[in-house]
């Protein structure tokens, strides 16, 4: 199994909604750029038990004394497990309820997925792939926190491809078979959670499902392609988290050897599985300006690459140019990638290497058309992503562009609240 049950770590005090509410702190690589959001966080965990204080803030990673914090964090993880702060549940999933902060709910499946099943390359062909680039780069200081930690708490998401909303929401009409094992409201008005420990029938009935998700056969006829392996777990949120824990993985191969490695709990890393069709997943466009570049000179080079055409009606692959005051539909015939933002996003990195120019990625058509004022800038607004096309668009095209597409606010990405032990 790919995904599979885990020995999962909770606090002993999770029915205890108030000391949860200071426990669970939001993904590490959210609000980077907003240091008061952090501010708050510490004020508001200050003298408390919080997984605050067993991971590192990704704001923080550029400080002076960022070595001295990782070792703070290790040392922390190591004094919670000595003093009990942990009690583990063996061999299990929890079903996860969490209600956004506009009162959607999402609803997920916390286990361990094999790193034996993953790799993020770009041409990866694994049970398990980054739908993204993977930037090797961010990967080393995460692996300075993962190398000496006793435990890793997760904010990875991943997807599965499932229309029929079976695998995964057919279970919150059971949860009365289940048992609770925290509720709580999240802290800086995020939302709510909710937690069961999944009964042993209805974990017996996922692994089925899941297994019959992964049948090769039907994998090439849902997808129409003829491959040797299916794609049946897709990132969602965490990529380089996940990266890091197979890079961490892939280490203790050539210390531990192989076979020993593949026995450590260092082979599996936990997760949240949550399905791409779950009503709360919106995929929103991310788009982009360039500035100090010429518009005129990135539409001749396209012209030279592609059949382009200015025709409204035109039909392929579409986007709206924006420079100075003006504004039109540019329509490329001829593409051979699956996205309209992969097409860009290739055409866009060329022309900044030859011509010069920065790309800055933008979430509103409004800000776009601001900064585009400024006729030395020039801007492309991007339809939003069709999130049933991600699972085709890997398949055929291999990890996506960088900034392809947003999934939800800052306040709605997994906070840290389960944990296991990697050592």
């Amino acid at each position: 199994m790919t995904f599979k049950r885990a020995d999962i770590l909770l606090p002993t005090f999770s029915k205890e909604a108030d000391k949860m509410q200071t426990w669970s702190v939001v993904a590490c690589d959210q609000y980077t750029s907003e240091p008061q959001y952090w501010d708050e966080v510490n004020a508001l965990t200050k003298g408390k038990e919080s997984t605050l204080y067993v991971t590192v803030p990704e704001i923080y990673l550029n400080d002076a004394d960022i070595e001295t914090r990782i070792k703070n964090t290790n040392a922390t993880m190591k004094a919670y497990m000595e003093q009990g702060v942990f009690t583990e549940h063996k061999n299990t999933y929890i079903f996860v309820e969490r209600t956004l902060r506009n009162g959607v709910k999402r609803l997920g499946i916390v286990g361990m997925v094999d790193l034996e099943d993953y790799d993020y390359s770009a041409s990866s062909q694994t049970k398990v792939r980054a739908t993204e680039g993977t930037v090797v780069s961010r990967i080393p200081p995460r692996l300075q926190v993962r190398k000496d930690a006793p435990v890793e708490l997760p904010h990875i998401m991943l997807l599965i491809d499932d229309e029929s909303c079976d695998i995964i929401e057919s279970n919150e009409a059971i949860t009365h078979t289940f048992e609770p094992v925290y509720d709580f409201d999240l802290m800086q008005n995020s939302g709510h959670l909710t937690g069961y420990k999944m009964s042993e029938e209805a974990a017996d009935l996922l692994d089925k499902k899941l297994k019959q998700l992964g049948e090769l056969d039907a994998f090439n006829k849902k997808y129409g392609v003829q491959k040797d392996s299916p794609l049946i777990y897709a990132m969602g949120d965490g990529n380089h988290s996940l990266a890091t824990a197979k890079a961490y993985y892939e280490s203790k191969k050539k210390e531990l050897g192989e076979e020993a490695a593949r026995k450590s709990p260092a082979r599996y890393a936990l997760c949240e599985l949550v399905n791409l069709h779950d009503k709360s997943l919106v995929f929103e466009a991310i788009h982009r300006v360039i500035f100090d570049a010429s518009g005129n000179e990135f539409l001749k080079k396209l012209e030279k690459t592609y059949t382009v055409s200015y025709d409204e009606n035109a039909v392929g692959q579409s986007f709206l140019f924006v420079c100075g005051n003006e504004e039109k539909k540019v329509t490329i015939t001829d593409s051979k990638e699956y996205l309209t933002v992969a097409t860009v996003q290739k055409m866009l990195d060329e022309f900044v290497a030859e011509q010069g120019g920065e790309i800055d990625y933008i979430h509103g058509e409004d800000v776009v058309k601001n900064l585009c004022e400024n006729p030395k800038n020039f801007g492309i607004i991007l339809d939003a992503m069709d999130k049933s096309d991600l699972y085709k668009s890997v398949i055929l095209d291999g990890a996506l562009p960088r900034k392809t597409f947003s999934m939800g606010d800052a306040c709605d990405k997994r906070f840290y609240t389960e944990a296991r032990k990697i050592k």
